[in-house]
């Protein structure tokens, strides 16, 4: 069976057998997972909850709080980084053995950065989402305009053809 050029269907085809006759014969799909799982070794959670930095052990860099002025806080952080990074090219110019603790300010600067723009997810999904669905509303009303057209095209062509024939 193993060297079979079309090996036998899984052994599971036999619930799917009258589903041709009765389409509702067919078993149920299982339920979404919720909570944790495991997956190659690995536990993951279907909750989407960015964590904080503090949970990763980060510190963090910008206020705490809901009232977070994103735009403000990521220029800063650019700014921040720039500064960090000219300072570097000057140690490793100066004092080259020194450069560690710089390298690390960058990497908790770019952590901070990126927390900031991850938290940001949602508020992009909801954006892009409106997006589309306001281009498939634009093209909806694109397609009954075009319907009416049309429409009122075939109606003048049946109305010249009728005169032409009552004109006989």
């Amino acid at each position: 069976m193993a060297t079979a050029t079309y090996p036998p269907p899984p052994p599971f085809y036999r619930l799917y057998k009258k589903y041709s006759e009765d389409p509702k014969s067919a078993p149920e799909p299982p339920p979404p997972i919720e909570g944790n799982y495991q997956l190659f070794g690995a536990t993951y959670t279907t909750d989407d909850v960015l964590p904080s930095l503090e949970e990763q052990g980060v510190r963090q860099l910008y206020p705490k709080g809901p009232n977070v002025d994103f735009k403000k806080e990521l220029r800063a952080l650019n700014r921040e980084l720039q500064l960090h990074i000219l300072e570097l090219a000057d140690i490793l110019i100066e004092r080259p053995s020194q450069y560690a603790r710089r390298v690390e300010d960058i990497s908790l600067i770019f952590k901070n950065l990126h927390h900031l723009l991850n938290s940001l997810r949602p508020h992009q999904a909801r954006a892009t989402l409106i997006h589309i669905l306001e281009i498939q509303i634009q093209r909806r009303k694109q397609a009954v305009e075009d319907i009416k057209r049309r429409r009122e095209e075939a109606q003048r062509l049946l109305k010249e053809a009728l005169g032409t024939l009552d004109g006989q």
